[in-house]
């Protein structure tokens, strides 16, 4: 699961995601947006290249050094 959310496609997913999140949210509006903030948690963790669950089994933060290490 680490190396697809580090590989580019996993970017793309998170991207993808967190744009569809914040749209929704925008959309409920009132507690909405919240799911907004998610959304944007998404799509900064894509573009910055960063798997925040990395940690969690035992990888480094940043992509660029999951997939080196793979």
């Amino acid at each position: 699961m680490v190396s697809f959310m580090s590989s580019t496609a996993g970017r793309w997913t998170r991207g993808v995601i967190g744009l569809a999140l914040i749209g929704a949210g925008v959309a409920t509006g009132g507690a909405g947006w919240a799911l907004a903030a998610v959304g944007t948690v998404f799509v900064g963790v894509g573009v910055g290249d960063v798997c925040l669950l990395a940690p969690l089994f035992g990888k480094p933060l940043k992509g660029r050094d999951v997939r080196a290490a793979l």
